[in-house]
C-alpha cells in the first residue's frame, strides 16, 4: 500500500470529536431539556403544515405548494442535526465517523441554499398573486411551480456537492476536535493542516452568489408588490397583502440574517464560539418558528386548521 493510500485509509477510518456547545454537565442537561421540546415542536409543526396543506383542498394553490415544500425542508435540516445533538448532550464524549460527518455536511449545506432559492420563488409567487390575481392560477402553472422547485433543489445539491468535496479533500492532521456540535465548514477548516484560502474563497463565492441573487429576486418582487399595494384602494386588499407577505418576510429576515452573519464574513473575523451560538439559533430556533409564523399570521391556514380539526376530531358537527 502506498503512503498516500495508507494516509487515506487512516483518515477514512477515523472519527471526529465534537466539542459541542459546552463541556459543563449541568448545562448539557439544561440544554437537553430545552432543545428536546424545541426539536419536537419544529418537526411536528413543519410536518403538520405539510399534512394540513395535503389534506385541505382549500390550500391546494401554488402559494401553499411552496409553503409545504419549505416546511419539508425545515423538517429535514432540523432532523439532520437535532437527534444527534440531543444524544451527544447526554454523552461524556461525542464523536462522529468521517463518512457520517461528510454526509451531515452535504445535507446541511444543501438544504439552506435550496431554502434560499425557494424563498425567492415564493416572493415571485406572492408578486403574481397580488399583482395579477385574476391570472394567478394560469401564470403560476403546475409546470412552472415544479420547475422552480426543481431549480431550488438543484441549486442546493450543487452547492452541497462543491462544499463537501472541497472540504473533505483537505487533510485534518492538526486535530480531530471540531469546535461545534455538528460538521460545519468553518470549524473543519480550522483544524486542517492545508492551505484553506481556496475553500474560504469558494464558501464566500457560492454563498454570496446564491444569497445575492435570491435577495435580488426577493427585493425586486417586493418592489413590484409595493407598487401593486399602493394602487389598491380597498383596506381589505391591504390587509390581504399584509397577511400574504408578512410571514414570508419574517422567514426571509431570520434566515438571511443568520446566514450572512455565519458565512459571509472575512475569515479573520470568525469566532467559532460566536458562530456556535448563531448555529444554535439557525439549526434549532428558525425551523421551529417558521410553522408558527406562517400559521399565526395567515388567516387561510388558521381556517384550514379549524376545518381539518372539525372533520377528523368532531365529525358530527360538520353535518349538524
Amino acid at each position: 500500500m502506498t503512503p498516500e493510500n495508507l494516509t487515506w485509509a487512516r483518515v477514512v477510518s477515523a472519527e471526529f470529536i465534537l466539542l459541542g456547545i459546552t463541556n459543563r454537565w449541568d448545562l448539557c442537561i439544561t440544554l437537553f431539556v430545552i432543545f428536546l421540546p424545541v426539536y419536537l415542536v419544529s418537526w411536528l409543526g413543519n410536518m403538520g403544515m405539510v399534512l394540513l396543506i395535503r389534506v385541505d383542498a382549500g390550500l391546494h394553490t401554488p402559494m401553499y405548494f411552496f409553503l409545504a415544500n419549505l416546511s419539508l425542508l425545515d423538517a429535514c435540516y432540523s432532523s439532520a442535526i437535532g437527534p444527534k445533538m440531543l444524544v451527544d448532550l447526554l454523552l461524556p464524549h461525542a464523536t462522529i465517523p468521517y463518512a457520517a460527518c461528510a454526509l451531515q455536511m452535504f445535507v446541511f449545506t444543501g438544504l439552506p441554499d435550496a431554502e434560499c432559492c425557494l424563498l425567492a420563488a415564493m416572493a415571485y409567487d406572492r408578486y403574481v398573486a397580488i399583482g395579477n390575481p385574476l391570472l394567478y392560477t394560469t401564470a403560476m402553472s403546475r409546470y412552472l411551480c415544479l420547475a422552480l422547485l426543481g431549480a431550488s433543489g438543484l441549486g442546493g445539491a450543487v452547492s452541497a456537492f462543491v462544499h463537501t468535496t472541497f472540504t473533505f479533500r483537505l487533510s485534518f492532521c492538526h486535530s480531530r476536535e471540531i469546535n461545534s456540535f455538528f460538521c460545519d465548514i468553518p470549524p473543519l477548516l480550522a483544524i486542517s493542516c492545508n492551505d484553506t484560502s481556496l475553500n474560504e474563497l469558494i464558501l464566500f463565492a457560492i454563498c454570496g452568489f446564491i444569497q445575492m441573487v435570491t435577495m435580488l429576486v426577493i427585493a425586486v418582487s417586493y418592489g413590484f408588490i409595493t407598487g401593486a399595494v399602493i394602487r389598491m384602494h380597498s383596506a381589505e386588499g391591504h390587509q390581504q397583502a399584509a397577511s400574504t407577505c408578512g410571514s414570508h418576510l419574517t422567514a426571509v429576515t431570520m434566515l438571511y440574517g443568520t446566514l450572512i452573519f455565519m458565512y459571509l464574513r472575512p475569515s479573520s473575523s470568525y469566532a467559532l464560539d460566536t458562530n456556535k451560538m448563531a448555529s444554535v439559533f439557525y439549526t434549532r430556533v428558525i425551523p421551529a418558528l417558521n410553522p408558527l409564523t406562517y400559521s399565526l399570521h395567515n388567516k387561510e391556514v388558521k381556517e384550514a386548521l379549524r376545518r381539518t380539526w372539525s372533520q377528523f376530531c368532531c365529525p358530527g358537527r360538520g353535518h349538524s
